[in-house]
Parts: structure tokens; sequence; C-alpha cells
């Protein structure tokens, strides 16, 4: 008995690999079943082997088991088939490259093991005020373009040590990385993360030859709250030197967001819309407005490459969709990653079916914008 409740937990866990999760603890969840699908599917897998459900439970236990091996396997069998396709994709959106392309958009030895990456150890340097930033340095010799990556965290938390192993990979590709930190909701709110994107770079710019930096080649890149940062430094008025921006699931309409927001038991979006924003969109329609990335867009606008998957229960998926839309019908060149199975940092783990697309797709979108 006990074994077919272990089987039948695992197949209620299984269900957050295509159903969006109803909690805040279960979207935590939903991002491990989703990027270490394998480690659900092994786990599985040994319970059906082992023969745990013998006498009149064996028959039951087997299905479910099957089911939840089936569903554990869906992220895994779903990136498989978009990498076969992403190439292509890419390559329809910015031309075919002849010269040397990232390794194929998805491994299963490289989910399993790893991407093996050397250490890139960051130095810390104080850009503007109390302000740092942390600085991973390029394994390519020579003067080289550099990603500024702007954390998420609801605008009111997280900091530059969020997520590094993209700052490590990147830099490993022959970028600089400048991973920030911005004032934080709601002490601090918008624009002034925006004008700390734009000290950020300008720092950058003046030490630039110490670092080795071209001052000509810069891309930003966000995540959540910190896409949205990016997006509007990136779309608000035109920046010398910017040469792309890199969306993941960030919020790009913020009027839309406020008029439809996330389930409040995974969180009270519009609570951190009002501390960033300085009220409700009632009190201060202008400010929604202002800090709208898509209200911005033009026909001068950057590429742009936007990453999101459709279970996404922070931001809605929706936002990508409407900024792709607006993108479009400006004639801006710009890639819409969707991810059918992820959810909102599907990225914790780059070696996921969601991380290692979306790296893909970041280094191609890189190579194009900065070549």
């Amino acid at each position: 008995m006990i074994r077919l409740v272990l089987i039948i937990i695992l197949l209620s866990i299984s269900l957050l690999a295509i159903f969006k999760a109803p909690t805040y603890h279960l979207w935590l969840l939903a991002i491990g079943v989703a990027e270490f699908a394998w480690i659900f599917t092994a786990v599985t897998l040994v319970l059906l082997l082992s023969g745990f459900f013998g006498g009149k439970y064996q028959l039951a236990g087997t299905i479910l088991g099957i089911i939840a091996l089936i569903i554990f396997l869906t992220p895994i069998l779903r990136a498989w088939s978009e990498g076969r396709q992403l190439a292509a994709a890419v390559d329809d959106t910015f031309g075919n490259d002849p010269s040397p392309k990232p390794l194929a958009p998805f491994s299963l030895m490289t989910m399993i093991t790893g991407n093996r990456l050397k250490e890139v150890p960051c130095k810390t340097f104080n850009y503007h005020s109390s302000l740092h930033l942390d600085y991973y340095p390029s394994r390519s010799e020579g003067l080289r373009p550099c990603i500024i990556v702007i954390h998420g965290g609801s605008w009111s938390s997280g900091d530059s040590k969020q997520l590094p192993e993209l700052n490590t990979c990147l830099a490993n590709t022959g970028y600089h990385v400048a991973a920030i930190n911005y004032r934080l909701a709601p002490a601090f709110q918008s624009p002034l993360p925006v004008e700390d994107v734009y000290a950020a770079m300008e720092y950058l710019k003046v030490h630039a030859t110490e670092l080795k930096i071209d001052p000509a080649n810069f891309v930003l890149l966000g995540r959540s709250a910190g896409a949205q940062i990016a997006l509007l430094a990136a779309y608000r008025q035109p920046v010398p030197g910017l040469k792309g921006v890199i969306d993941f699931y960030g919020p790009a309409d913020m009027i839309w967001g406020y008029s439809l927001p996330a389930n409040p038991w995974v969180m009270d979006s519009r609570k951190v819309l009002e501390n960033y924003l300085g009220g409700s969109y009632t009190a201060v329609p202008k400010n929604y407005e202002a800090s709208s990335p898509i209200e911005f867009v033009n026909k001068n606008t950057v590429p742009t490459l936007i990453i999101h998957g459709e279970r996404d229960v922070l931001v809605a998926h929706e936002h990508s969709t409407r900024l792709t839309k607006k993108l479009t019908a400006n004639g801006i060149k710009h890639f819409f990653l969707s991810l059918p199975w992820a959810t909102h940092g599907f990225d914790y783990n780059l070696n996921g079916p969601g991380g290692q697309l979306s790296t893909y797709t970041v280094k191609r979108f890189l190579h194009y914008v900065t070549q």
C-alpha cells in the first residue's frame, strides 16, 4: 500500500509538467519537474522495475507508474523535438551564418552530465554610489563585446549573484559579462533602475580599455523584473553602442499586466507593481504607461530576443506574445523562443530542456548582433 501511495505522489507531481502550478511552492517544484526531468523519470522507472507492486495493487501501480513516466518524459521529448527545428528557425530570422555555431540545441548527454564549463572568476566594481557589478572577463583575447545582465526579483529583491551559470557560459564563449545590482523597490521606484543600467554602461565604457571591452558592442540581458528594466532601457531612448536586448520572461506591458494579475496563491502581482510604480493603475496611470517597454517600440528599436515558457505563472506568456506582435508590426529583427513545457525561472538549470534551448538561442543571437 505504501508503495502505491509513492507512485500516486509521483503521478501527482508529474502533472506539473503539463499544468500550471497553482501555488508558489508548487511553482518551485514545477521548475524541478521540467528542468530536472530525467531525475524524476529515473526515480519512477526504478519503482516500476523493482517489482514494488505485488498482489492486488500490481496492475494499478504499473498503470499509474507508466502514466507518470510518460508525463515526466514530456519536457525531454518536447525539447528534443523543438531542438530539431530551432537551428533552422534561427537561420530564417538572422540568416545562415557560415561561421562555427554552438553545438546542437539539445543533448541528452549534456542534460545528465552537465556542460563542464571552466570557472571564470569575477571581479566586483562599484559603478555608481553604493551600487556594484560583478565582472566576468571573456576567455577570448582582444576587445570583446560586453553583456550587461540584470537580475530578477519583483524589482524588490535579488542581486547580481543570481543564476551565475549563464555568465560563466558566455565568458567561456567569448563575451565579457557584467552582472549588475540596481536600486530596489519600494524605496526606489521606476525609472530609477533604468537609470542604473545607463550608469553601469557608462562606467564600462569609461573603463573599456582596461577591461578590454569593445565600447560599441553592448547587449542587455534581463530576467523577469530585470527583463522589464532591460527592455525599457533599450527601447526608451537611443543608446550608443547598444546592439540588442534579451528578454527572459519579462513583463512588457505593465498596463495589461495590472489588468490581469497572477494567481494570488502564487504571487500578489498587483502589489508588486504598485510597490514599483508608486500606486495602482487608477492612481498613477502615466507611470504604468511610461514603464511599459511595449509602448516604446518603434522603427529604430534594437534587435530583440524573447524567451518565455508557456506554463509561466508569475509573468504571463501573453506579455511576450504582445511584444512580439509589436516588434513585427514595426519591422524589428527579433526571435521569440516559446517553450511549451517551461515555467518562470526555467533557466535555473542551464543543462535542462529549457536551459539548453535558451542558451543555444542566446549564443546565436549574440553572435548575430555583435559580429
